[in-house]
C-alpha cells in the first residue's frame, strides 16, 4: 500500500488513548506520512482506530462511503474488530507499508426507517455489526410482520428483532442466540430477541435479499438502535427497510491472528492450537480410499 495521509481515530475523552494518538502521529512523520487526528477525510488512505469495537464503529459509515481500509489497534475491551494489540501495533503498521498485509471486504447494511403517519422515508443509515429493534418496557412482546423480498416470512412475537452482518454475529445476534457466522461469507442473519414462540429460530438469508419488518401492533416504547446507538422510534405501521450496502467497509486484519484464534481468546473457548505434527493433513483427507 502507498501510505502518504492517514486519519488516527481516537477514543473520546480517554486521556491516555488521546497520547497514544500523538505518539502514533509523530512516528508516521517519521516515517514521512502525514497523518491527522479524529478527522476522515476521502483522500486519507487509511485509517487506524485506536480504542474498541465501539471506536471503530463509529467510522466505519464513513470509512466505507470513502472506501478507506482501517486497521483497529485494540485499547479496548473485546476487540473483535480492533483485533491488533498494542504492543504489536508498530510491527503490523510497518508490514501495511510493505503491502504485507490482508485487507477483509466487511458486508455493511443499509437502513431505512418508513413512516406510516405521516408517510415519510428517513434517508438510510449504515450498519457495520446490526440493527436491532428493541422495546423499551418489559410488560408486553412486540409484534413485527416480516417479509424477504416480497415473500412473507412470519410474525414475530418477541422482545424485538435483530438483522445483522457476519461481522455483527459475535454483538448482539450472538447474545440472542444467534449463530456465529464466518465474517468471508455474504449472509444476512434474522435473530429474534426472547421469541414467544420458542420455534421462531434465527434465519440465515441471501445478501441479494431485502427485509422488510412493520410493527404490526401498538407498542408504547419500541426503538431502533444501529450499532448500539439510537436511530429512532418506531410506531405502528411503520417499516424498517434493510438491505446490504453496495460498498462493504475495507478492515485490515492482524498478519498474526486467525479468525478462530480472536474467537477463542475472546469468547474463553476452550483448548490451545495443537502441535504442527498432529494436524491432519489437507492432503491426506482429500485420498480416495
Amino acid at each position: 500500500m502507498n501510505i502518504r495521509f492517514v486519519g488516527i481515530i481516537t477514543k473520546r475523552n480517554t486521556p491516555k488513548v488521546q497520547q497514544q494518538g500523538n505518539e502514533l502521529a509523530a512516528w508516521f512523520s517519521r516515517q514521512g506520512v502525514r497523518a491527522e487526528l479524529d478527522r476522515v477525510d476521502p483522500e486519507m488512505d487509511m485509517l487506524v482506530i485506536l480504542g474498541g469495537d465501539g471506536t471503530l464503529l463509529h467510522v466505519a459509515d464513513q470509512a466505507s462511503r470513502y472506501d478507506l481500509p482501517v486497521v483497529g489497534i485494540n485499547m479496548g475491551y473485546l476487540g473483535f474488530l480492533t483485533e491488533v494489540a498494542v504492543d504489536e501495533m508498530y510491527h503490523v503498521l510497518r508490514a501495511i507499508m510493505a503491502s504485507r498485509v490482508n485487507i477483509e471486504r466487511r458486508m455493511m447494511l443499509n437502513i431505512r426507517l418508513v413512516s406510516a403517519a405521516p408517510p415519510r422515508d428517513a434517508p438510510p443509515v449504515f450498519a457495520l455489526n446490526e440493527v436491532a429493534i428493541v422495546k423499551g418496557n418489559a410488560e408486553k412482546v412486540i409484534s413485527l410482520c416480516s417479509w424477504a423480498d416480497e415473500e412473507y416470512i412470519t410474525t414475530y412475537k418477541a422482545d424485538g428483532l435483530i438483522i445483522s452482518t457476519p461481522t455483527g454475529s459475535t454483538a448482539y445476534n450472538l447474545s440472542a442466540g444467534g449463530p456465529i457466522v464466518h465474517p468471508e461469507l455474504e449472509v444476512l442473519l434474522v435473530t429474534p430477541i426472547c421469541p414467544f414462540m420458542l420455534e421462531s429460530r434465527p434465519l440465515l438469508l441471501s445478501p441479494q435479499t431485502r427485509i422488510s419488518t412493520r410493527l404490526a401492533a401498538p407498542a408504547g416504547d419500541v426503538k431502533v438502535m444501529v450499532d448500539g446507538r439510537f436511530s429512532g422510534d418506531m410506531r405502528e405501521n411503520d417499516y424498517l427497510v434493510v438491505e446490504a450496502a453496495a460498498k462493504p467497509l475495507r478492515l485490515i486484519s492482524s498478519p498474526h491472528k486467525g479468525y478462530f484464534s480472536i474467537l477463542r481468546n475472546k469468547l474463553n473457548w476452550g483448548g490451545r492450537d495443537p502441535a504442527e505434527h498432529s494436524r491432519p493433513k489437507l492432503a491426506a483427507l482429500r485420498q480416495e480410499p
